[in-house]
């Protein structure tokens, strides 16, 4: 090796370290799931390890050994607050080398908190009734406090502090100075706290049941795909696919970190996780840094919104809603295509605006080296849906898939998983839990209020008044709560929470169920993107060394489409590919509308797609003035809203629009109009 060789080694070792140590700084900057204690007492590192191990097996064992609700539900809160005290440490600053004496009696405290609802679980359910004594209303204090210190920890202070203003409410909501919608009888603390600590109803809601039954096993599946080596796989066949297209990183970007984030559910840590990689190659080729870090972010959320997974949250809905996971996934796939569609088409026309290239593709992967090399690791995720479409509980599909990868990945020597692989896989999916379930534990203390208190019922007539009367205007009132909402919040938390919040205000204009979950899901996911909270577009200008804020700009209107296409499956559902003529609020079962109006629908709404990313970027085969980026986007509006009249007014401003401006290009340039 010549010393040039020995000297590029150096340099290029020394940018990938560099490049991980700023992602581990964005990481913890802006997910506080991140900043986790670095322990240098090995015993104790394999202590922790052997916990989150074991965590994991419990949850391998009760998908198949179910225990009563309450009792499966309270241990896998208590096990994984425990671990919380054990990994996450009190403060930012904290020695993070070692974990105080402190954090072990919260630790006991945390187990404590399971053991007392085993030990006196018959005596609850029977002698008592549910009804609390002075015993059962200290534990259940102390488990409250438990999981808001958790929290604080694990989400930051935003969550909790909104838990706490609900758990404020019943103390106060009979006194006479409280708006007569505010007003409910008093409450004692044995209500409350019973509410909260003895019931499924309250922090054991249905939160937490997603949490154990699903959530987990789907987190513990990505964390063994993560280990095959399926991220490479994604980022290696997206540059294979899009790599030398006219800006190919940013297109890259787009699949990979789509797919992504449809599997790990964590807007901010794909973001991180695959932006390190993309967001240098964006800014390489000449894309500006602020919207380099927004492409990153609009596909790292899209992915939450994506067909099979959707980051779990498709299942929590099924559970939710009583609607069947198939149903689920087939209604968000036409959304979902059109949202990728819309961002893909911007960075495509910047792309041609600014005279960006692709990368050479003799630098880049071939795709039948690559699909050679690790395509089988796509089976699991072919076998997952072939699992659920066949009707398999959500539960077993999850084991069963989680057993397939550690199988398919051993049919290639790069990808096989030892004992070692299965252990630290098992490890990092009980690590990668945590925030999601203790986000769960805290949103059950909400419902549980919002349950006693019929809290959630005041929600939707405050909705429905400020509305008068009007469904754009409820919807529109919907969107704005569902964002504050979803605010800081990880995507299955962010959609429990519309969705018991927000949600019941659609069904008083006869809005099907479905389509009031997926409105307000949408919304609470797109929180992540919106200013002046949008936590993954920080997250992604925190890679690419861009202002938060502009970044966050560009992420909004690179997600332009996906704050128009809810409110068009509202007007029609077909676009969903459901036909809701004559069916109840609240029906769990749908038929195909005609092929012709799915077809009608999707075509029209492509075409508007593309026109309106066309004057959200002021170009198509050359720059757009002002006057023409108006009515395209006046047109392409038209276009997308499903209706004949409309859709024949848009399809001519459109394509009226291109034709002008394709000759203007030819005019112009002609040796390159056609490329």
């Amino acid at each position: 090796m010549t010393k040039d060789n020995r000297d590029l080694d150096v340099e290029s070792v020394s940018a990938h370290e560099e490049d991980k140590t700023l992602s581990q700084e964005v990481l913890e900057k802006y997910d506080t799931d991140a900043k986790v204690r670095k322990l240098k007492n090995r015993k104790l590192v394999w202590l922790i390890a052997a916990i989150a191990i074991a965590y994991s097996v419990y949850h391998l064992y009760v998908t198949f050994n179910p225990l009563p609700a309450l009792q499966a539900r309270s241990i896998h809160v208590a096990v994984g607050m425990g671990l919380v005290f054990l990994v996450y440490p009190t403060f930012k600053k904290q020695d993070r080398t070692k974990i105080p004496f402190y954090d072990w009696i919260l630790f006991i405290f945390s187990l404590g908190t399971a053991g007392y609802l085993m030990y006196e679980y018959n005596d609850i359910m029977t002698t008592r009734g549910g009804i609390p004594n002075t015993l059962d209303i200290i534990f259940a204090i102390l488990t409250v406090v438990l999981v808001l210190e958790a929290a604080r920890r694990v989400t930051g202070i935003i969550l909790p502090i909104l838990a706490l203003v609900f758990l404020a409410y019943p103390f106060i909501s009979h006194f006479i100075w409280m708006p007569d919608m505010l007003m409910t009888r008093q409450f004692d603390l044995g209500d409350i706290f019973g509410q909260l600590y003895l019931k499924t109803e309250g922090l054991y809601s249905t939160a937490i049941s997603a949490s154990l039954q699903f959530i987990f096993l789907f987190i513990l599946f990505g964390a063994f795909l993560a280990k095959s080596g399926m991220g490479q796989l994604f980022n290696d066949l997206a540059m294979a696919l899009a790599g030398s297209k006219q800006g190919g990183p940013a297109k890259v970007a787009v699949i990979s970190s789509g797919f992504m984030g449809s599997i790990n559910g964590s807007a901010i840590a794909n973001v991180v996780g695959t932006g390190a990689f993309t967001i240098p190659l964006m800014k390489k080729i000449g894309y500006n840094k602020n919207f380099a870090g927004a492409v990153e972010a609009s596909a790292s959320v899209g992915g939450q919104i994506l067909p099979p997974i959707m980051g779990a949250s498709a299942f929590i809905m099924a559970e939710t809603t009583g609607i069947a996971y198939g149903t689920i996934a087939l209604a968000a796939l036409l959304p979902a295509v059109l949202y990728f569609l819309g961002v893909i088409m911007q960075v495509h026309f910047r792309a041609g605006k600014e005279n960006l290239k692709g990368i050479p593709k003799a630098d880049l992967p071939r795709t039948k080296e690559v699909l050679k090399d690790k395509g089988h690791l796509l089976l699991p995720i072919v076998g997952l849906i072939f699992m659920l479409y066949t009707g398999m509980p959500i539960a077993y599909a999850a084991f069963y898939t989680i057993v397939l990868t550690v199988v398919v990945a051993g049919l290639r020597k790069s990808t096989r998983m030892g004992f070692k692989d299965i252990l630290e896989a098992m490890e990092n999916g009980a690590r990668q839990s945590l925030s999601v379930m203790i986000a769960c534990a805290v949103v059950g203390i909400i419902i549980g209020v919002v349950s006693l208190t019929s809290f959630g019922t005041v929600m939707t007539s405050a909705i429905t008044s400020f509305g008068a009367g009007s469904l754009f205007w409820t919807l529109f009132l919907t969107m704005l709560a569902s964002i504050v909402l979803g605010m800081g919040l990880p995507s299955i938390p962010a959609y429990i929470i519309t969705a018991t919040m927000t949600a019941p205000a659609l069904a008083e204009f006869g809005i099907p169920v479905l389509v009031a979950h997926l409105f307000v899901f949408y919304f609470g996911i797109f929180a992540n993107i919106t200013p002046p909270v949008a936590l993954a577009a920080f997250a992604g200008a925190g890679i690419s060394g861009g202002d938060p804020m502009r970044t966050g700009l560009n992420a909004l209107r690179l997600s332009i489409a996906g704050f128009i296409i809810p409110y068009l499956f509202v007007y029609n559902p077909a676009m969903l590919m459901i036909d809701t003529t004559d069916i109840a609020v609240n029906a769990t079962e749908f038929t195909l509308p005609p092929i012709w109006e799915i077809l009608m629908i999707t075509v029209t709404a492509i075409i508007g797609i593309i026109g309106l990313s066309s004057a959200a970027e002021g170009y198509f085969q050359a720059k757009l003035n002002v006057l023409f980026r108006i009515v395209l986007g006046a047109g392409a509006l038209l276009l997308i809203v499903p209706e004949t009249y409309t859709d024949i007014i848009g399809l001519t401003v459109v394509l009226g629009i291109f034709l002008i401006n394709f000759l203007k290009s030819k005019k112009d340039n002609p040796a390159t109009a056609t490329s």
